[in-house]
């Protein structure tokens, strides 16, 4: 408008007339209002506070605050200020294949395939603790149930070498993808002594239904029928049970029989497995 008025030397009442415009939209100067500037800067430090909350969230908590504001001027602000939601980071997991599933790949004999996975549970003063179950999946028999309040990928590791000591070296390993599997220690060991892991698909517990199975077994029958008061009594009463669960309990997969039995009268499939020794000569690597 101030061109054509310098163009054609008339006033900004005639251009205006001229171009049909009216003379309050020359004038009006937008101008950042100071209630603005005080709002970005409150939510700004809200969102210092709750990095994980949008803006909808936020302008709740201004509004609880006595503030007057719509969604869509807060949504203005927000984008004004650049503000956005962090992308939660996902880490990164082995990928199981459904080849690996228990069904697909069973075991054929004594120490074809052993299981493994954990179960959490609490004792009397609600701490947490963690019980590491290994399971021949040929004859069902608990080979051992770890107890602690922490297991670790090196505690996994020593308790895998002890069993290894006793029994030899399986052919393959089940497992899901748990962070305690998944470790490069674990990885590196395993790979040494030549035994195969079995990873099944991220979300798909069946895939590995006998330790899901014998984990169901252990929760109904041992952890929901007594109250554990710490880590000693937990770890007590799990071997006590264990050894009732292969010894005594009739396993209706087995024809009945409890896998103690069912290991005895299956002495003839047993393959020769080698010891931890003939393995790795080298002390086992800790990460």
């Amino acid at each position: 408008m101030q061109e054509l008025q310098q163009k054609f030397d008339v006033s900004e009442r005639r251009a205006c007339r001229v171009l049909d415009q009216p003379r309050s939209s020359q004038r009006f100067e937008g101008k950042p209002k100071d209630e603005d500037e005080r709002l970005t800067k409150r939510i700004l430090q809200l969102v210092r506070e709750r990095p994980r909350w949008g803006y909808r969230r936020i302008c709740q908590l201004l509004r609880r605050d006595g503030e007057t504001i719509n969604m869509k001027k807060m949504y203005r602000l927000w984008k004004a200020a650049g503000l956005k939601v962090p992308r939660k980071r996902r880490k990164k997991r082995a990928t199981g294949v459904r080849g690996n599933a228990c069904d697909v790949q069973t075991a054929a004999f004594i120490h074809d395939v052993w299981t493994w996975d954990f179960v959490q549970s609490s004792t009397v003063d609600g701490r947490t603790i963690r019980f590491l179950n290994i399971v021949d999946e040929y004859t069902r028999q608990c080979l051992t149930i770890k107890v602690g309040r922490s297991i670790t990928s090196e505690d996994a590791i020593d308790t895998l070498a002890e069993l290894f000591t006793m029994h030899g070296v399986p052919k393959r390993l089940r497992c899901d993808n748990g962070p305690e599997f998944i470790s490069t220690a674990i990885k590196q060991w395993l790979a040494t002594i030549g035994v195969e892991i079995l990873y099944i698909e991220p979300g798909s517990p069946w895939q590995n239904g006998v330790c899901e199975s014998f984990n169901s077994r252990l929760r109904d029958e041992y952890l929901h029928q007594t109250d554990l008061i710490d880590e000693d009594d937990a770890r007590k009463k799990a071997r006590a049970w264990r050894e009732d669960f292969n010894t005594r309990r009739p396993h209706s997969s087995l024809g009945y029989l409890t896998p103690s039995e069912f290991a005895f009268r299956s002495a003839a499939s047993v393959r020769p497995t080698a010891s931890l020794q003939q393995h790795c000569e080298s002390p086992i690597p800790v990460s």
